[in-house]
């Protein structure tokens, strides 16, 4: 799979955004803050994985669709890589 710009850039914006949880934790910031940056971060890994995975999708779609092959199969599998997700 081809991993785009914007993917790659979604999970940099993760890195910078634990890092910065990490930070809050060292300098002994409340744990209400700390627990909302982490929520923050957990909603944005659930978003840029629907995004991998729905990529993944129509890659893997179009990919049968011009082969010919039945594509059942793959979209079953995407959706349990969501299901696996959460």
């Amino acid at each position: 799979m081809n991993y785009d710009t914007q993917m790659k850039n979604r999970v940099k914006r993760l890195e910078g955004q634990l890092r910065g949880v990490l930070r809050m934790m060292e300098e002994g910031k409340d744990c209400k803050e700390v627990i909302t940056q982490l929520s923050a971060a957990r909603s944005a890994i659930e978003r840029s994985i629907g995004l991998v995975v729905s990529a993944n999708l129509v890659e893997c779609v179009r990919a049968a669709d011009e082969q010919g092959d039945e594509t059942d199969e793959i979209i079953k599998e995407a959706v349990n890589l969501l299901v696996k997700s959460r």
